[in-house]
C-alpha cells in the first residue's frame, strides 16, 4: 500500500550534505551521492537495528545512532549506476505517530517545515490505510496531525 501511496503523493525529502533521506510509515530511505564510477568494493556499509555507518573509498559519509530502531534483517543497500547508494531501513514501530525528526540522533535533522510536511504525509498515509476506498494522495490536512493525527477508533462505539 505504501509504495502506491508514495508514487501518487511523492516524498518529502530531508536534504543533507551527502544526499537526502525520507520516510514512510514503515520505512526510512537514504540516498547518498557518490563519485561516478564508484564500485561496490569501495563501499563499507554497516546496517544495525540502532546504528548505521557508511564509508565510500575510505571516507566516512556518516556514522551514528539512528533516530529510531529498525529491523536489522530487513535493511538493504544498493549501488545504482555507480553513482548513487540507496539504503532501505524498515522501522520497528510502523505507526503514523513514529515520524523521525532526524536520521541520526542529533544529526541530519529535518527543519521544522520539512518535519511538519513529513508528519502530514505519514498521517495521510495512515488515513489511506484505514480507508482503502478513498484516495488521500492529493489531500491536504490542517490541525491535529502531530503524533499521527486524530484517533477515530472510538467513533461509533
Amino acid at each position: 500500500m505504501s509504495v502506491h501511496f508514495d508514487e501518487r503523493s511523492g516524498v518529502i525529502p530531508c536534504k543533507t550534505p551527502w544526499g537526502l533521506w525520507y520516510q514512510t510509515m514503515e520505512d526510512v530511505y537514504i540516498e547518498v551521492n557518490v563519485p561516478p564510477g564508484t564500485s561496490a568494493k569501495e563501499i563499507k556499509c554497516n546496517l544495525g537495528s540502532k546504528q548505521i555507518s557508511l564509508s565510500v573509498k575510505g571516507q566516512e559519509m556518516f556514522k551514528g545512532k539512528l533516530f529510531g530502531s529498525t529491523i536489522e534483517d530487513e535493511a538493504t543497500w544498493t549501488l545504482e549506476d555507480k553513482k548513487l547508494i540507496r539504503i532501505s531501513l524498515m522501522k520497528t514501530s510502523r505507526e503514523a505517530g513514529n515520524c523521525w525528526t532526524s536520521l541520526l540522533e542529533g544529526e541530519y535533522c529535518a527543519d521544522p517545515l520539512v518535519q511538519e510536511q513529513m508528519q502530514k504525509k505519514l498521517t495521510l498515509e495512515r488515513f489511506q490505510r484505514e480507508n482503502p476506498g478513498f484516495d488521500f494522495s492529493s489531500a491536504d490536512i490542517s490541525g491535529n496531525y502531530a503524533g499521527g493525527g486524530p484517533d477515530f477508533s472510538n467513533l461509533g462505539k
